[in-house]
């Protein structure tokens, strides 16, 4: 009994990440489907799925479509209640999907600005002062859960949950592109970094090259800070 991920890239598609997290780090089976993403033959690949049109997009064993990452969380979180996808305690669980809700749906600066990559850290970004709202955001709600919820971390609610996953190309935002966080955002932002399932997807992502790159990326460079 398999699950089916459809994604679109590794080092750069950050919703893409976030299903697979779903799967890789809560120990479901899955067999994962690289689509053309950049290459322009993604809705052709994706037809056979309507009505899915974005990636990623899970199939389950019995062949049920199932598009969107906040579908997919609650598809999973239903039929496997014994991983620990959301957290066990009714108030953590309310936060957790609070916070999935507003990473859906929410922090426009943020992804529209720093678009995920997981390269390189770019050491010459100035954040505007709509993505630096979003940090500061991010700092409260994140914080909350972590003061509330996390005892001694490095996770939201203690043990990792869908709401770490939805977070995780957040991560890769903060060090990707330097951004200016407290120290306890940074740390948590490294703890993705160095979460195995992270870097197995960051290393099998490496392992693509493009020419040229699908998005510009300007301004000096630093070495990605956990070598894979």
């Amino acid at each position: 009994m398999t699950y089916d991920l459809f994604i679109g890239d590794k080092s750069f598609s950050s919703w893409s990440l976030r299903g697979w997290l779903l799967l890789e780090n809560f120990g479901l089976p899955y067999t994962e489907h690289m689509l053309g993403l950049y290459s322009g033959t993604m809705a052709s690949e994706l037809a056979a799925l309507a009505p899915a049109r974005l990636v990623p997009t899970l199939r389950t064993p019995e062949g049920w479509v199932v598009g969107e990452t906040t579908a997919i969380a609650e598809t999973l979180a239903d039929r496997h209640p014994e991983a620990g996808i959301w957290p066990k305690d009714t108030e953590a669980r309310s936060y957790a999907r609070w916070l999935v809700g507003e990473m859906h749906a929410g922090f426009g600066a943020l992804r529209n600005e720093c678009s995920m990559q997981l390269l390189f850290v770019l050491t010459g970004f100035t954040p505007s002062d709509a993505v630096n709202a979003d940090l500061e955001r991010l700092d409260d709600l994140l914080g909350r859960a972590m003061d509330r919820f996390g005892g001694e971390g490095p996770w939201l609610f203690g043990d990792y949950s869908a709401a770490d996953a939805f977070y995780a190309p957040v991560a890769a935002r903060i060090i990707g592109y330097n951004l200016p966080v407290s120290d306890r955002l940074r740390t948590y932002a490294m703890a993705h970094l160095n979460d195995p399932a992270f870097r197995k997807w960051r290393r099998a992502g490496l392992e693509v090259t493009y020419d040229p790159l699908p998005y510009s990326f300007d301004g000096p460079k630093e070495n990605w800070p956990v070598a894979d």
